[in-house]
């Protein structure tokens, strides 16, 4: 199978890139604006260049691929910055590369967006059925790129696949990722450079937490599914479990003092017990239905641990 990763050289990009690498009936092409040479850490993989305004360029770059993947995309801040531009990339653009998938016979086209479709903070029981509701100019953006991808595999034109991602963590393929704005990723970052982590609110906000190595998985399972097991092709991805902020950091914590045998203090907001902790399901049975699992508790102290290595060595 040829893989076509746009995004091939950001977080979740990166990491997917290497975590499918290893099957060697996959061929990797990672997407890039700016014509580069393979990475250091992906010497395999093979490099093109994304012209986001070009449907030939598009076109191009799509030939002899089973399946595109794509992660490119603006980041929640970048949005708000700029809710027009967020519209044209996150929406306009992969309607653009789209197209070019279809025409080009492209099988499977795979859209990763994000759980904060539904809302802003994600509370209660969420199914793929629960109506999204958030206005925020990321949210928006990743839904109007979702519904063109969804109406293809509607039309029968592509098996197009939606996936809702929650909070992802863990190590990038590189340290030029831009991935440190992300919960559990800044908690290592500050603790391996000050040895204080600060929540910038109470930590009683529950939120689903997922792996990298489980989105990467989630997402192979998707490339491989049948085609008559994607239903309407959309999948909620997440960890399983909604541990509070506050459990997720003291979680780091331990491990990094398993790591280093130096406990990083924990701050918060001085309100910290005046803040419920509201229940949050986010409830994946359409793809737990399809045969996928994720890994369970194991994994979850693996990635940090990789995380906090990372970190050490990077950060520091």
């Amino acid at each position: 199978m040829s893989v076509l990763i746009t995004g091939g050289f950001g977080y979740l990009g990166g990491r997917l890139a290497q975590f499918l690498a290893p099957q060697a009936a996959d061929e990797i092409l990672l997407g890039s604006r700016q014509q580069t040479e393979p990475p250091s850490w992906l010497p395999q993989a093979g490099v093109v260049q994304t012209q986001w305004d070009s449907p030939t360029a598009l076109e191009q770059i799509c030939t002899g691929v089973d399946a595109v993947v794509h992660l490119a995309g603006m980041n929640a801040q970048d949005c708000v910055a700029d809710p027009v531009a967020a519209l044209e990339f996150n929406a306009v653009a992969t309607a653009r590369l789209l197209r070019a998938a279809i025409r080009q016979g492209v099988e499977r086209f795979i859209y990763v967006s994000t759980a904060h479709v539904y809302g802003s903070p994600l509370t209660g029981v969420i199914t793929e059925e629960t109506c999204p509701a958030s206005l925020h100019p990321y949210a928006t953006s990743h839904r109007a790129g979702e519904d063109v991808v969804r109406a293809a595999h509607q039309r029968g034109e592509i098996a197009g696949i939606v996936i809702r991602l929650s909070n992802s963590y863990g190590a990038p393929a590189h340290k030029d990722a831009n991935c440190w704005m992300l919960l559990i990723n800044d908690l290592c970052r500050q603790a391996a450079a000050t040895q204080r982590m600060v929540l910038h609110s109470s930590g009683m906000q529950r939120r689903d937490f997922i792996t990298l190595t489980d989105a990467c998985g989630a997402i192979r399972h998707l490339l491989e599914l049948p085609a008559d097991k994607l239903g309407e092709g959309l999948f909620n991805v997440g960890g399983g479990w909604a541990p509070t902020i506050l459990e997720m950091a003291q979680r780091v914590a331990d491990r990094i003092h398993a790591a280093t045998g130096n406990r990083p203090e924990i701050l918060r907001k001085e309100d910290q017990n005046t803040e419920d902790s509201e229940l949050l399901d986010y409830t994946m049975k359409r793809l737990i239905g399809t045969g996928f699992s994720v890994n369970g508790n194991d994994n979850v102290d693996q990635e940090i641990d990789g995380l906090i290595q990372f970190c050490l060595r990077h950060v520091t």
